[in-house]
């Protein structure tokens, strides 16, 4: 009998983390070890191994990835608050590169490929949507500091699939975490004016499709960088009146705002947006459409209140 496949995830308490333990659990080909920092806070912990990893700790690092030699680790776990990373600059480098060149160190050591999570905020935004070859350009610390970890990948010799995304939404085992879908249909209930910015243009990602995206490239040790997000470009305005159209709610309260008048910290690119025919090429990724997108997150949300 084959053994199964061993991928092991960093940042499984986390919205992408908990989704890819989710879908690989139930695989009796995948042996999936489920780490992150601290205590396991998934709901179902059943059907996989849990271990405590900081990715910031070489030697702890080292210690886990010998102690089960994973086939592939899945990197999920990063400082992704744009605005705190521009505050705290040294934890946002910690978290976002030295963790990288931790697990490139130990991925090297066993022969496991690393699939690493990347943004489209590596981009200027002036020219989206953006290919695979498209040249960075980073406005933000973020940004920066996940370009750097790209470049720590390409220049070692580690087996790695790069995985940029963007505006990742759905529900988190506690639904501790903002989801732009149940915030925009709540506001939108209250009827209170909201003021939205129309000049942000991304292809937001359901969470489940990244997941998925991220485990093809993990079993088929897929090298190279790949889009992977939703395939429809649109403005946060936009995403938020489609959010009012599917429940039928009453957009003439959305007052439309400008990215600068908000002055906040970290600036932002203004129209990324992904071509994803490479990962739907050579992945057999395929994203759902946003309607499709709210109407899984409104079917978890429904559950997770029973």
């Amino acid at each position: 009998m084959k053994a199964p496949y061993k991928i092991l995830v960093t940042g499984s308490n986390g919205l992408l983390g908990q989704k890819i333990i989710h879908a690989l659990k139930i695989r009796s080909d995948i042996q999936v070890i489920a780490t992150s920092r601290g205590e396991n806070r998934l709901s179902d912990k059943n059907r996989y191994i849990y271990d405590s990893m900081n990715v910031e700790d070489l030697k702890n690092v080292d210690i886990i990835i010998n102690k089960y030699k994973p086939h592939s680790v899945i990197h999920t776990a990063a400082m992704t608050q744009v605005d705190d990373c521009e505050k705290k600059t040294s934890e946002c480098w910690s978290l976002n590169v030295v963790a990288v060149a931790n697990l490139i160190s130990a991925c090297l050591k066993h022969d496991s490929h690393l699939v690493h999570l990347s943004t489209d905020f590596i981009f200027d935004g002036n020219d989206g949507p953006y290919d695979e070859t498209a040249a960075a350009n980073p406005l933000s610390i973020y940004g920066t500091s996940k370009l750097a970890s790209e470049k720590l990948i390409n220049d070692s010799s580690v087996s790695a699939s790069i995985i940029r995304t963007m505006l990742v939404y759905g529900i988190a085992d506690d639904m501790s975490r903002s989801n732009i879908v149940l915030w925009a249909k709540s506001a939108l209930e209250k009827k209170q004016p909201l003021n939205i910015v129309y000049d942000q243009f991304r292809t937001p990602t359901l969470a489940e499709d990244l997941a998925n995206g991220c485990i093809q490239a993990a079993i088929k040790r897929a090298r190279g960088v790949y889009n992977v997000s939703g395939d429809e470009l649109m403005s946060i305005e936009q995403m938020v009146r489609r959010v009012a159209q599917f429940f039928d709610l009453d957009d003439s309260i959305i007052n439309p705002i400008s990215t600068e008048s908000l002055n906040q910290k970290a600036p932002r690119p203004l129209l990324t947006g992904f071509n994803v025919d490479k990962a739907k090429r050579e992945l057999g990724y395929s994203p759902h459409s946003f309607e499709e997108g709210i109407k899984l997150v409104m079917s978890q949300f429904q559950n997770a209140k029973k």
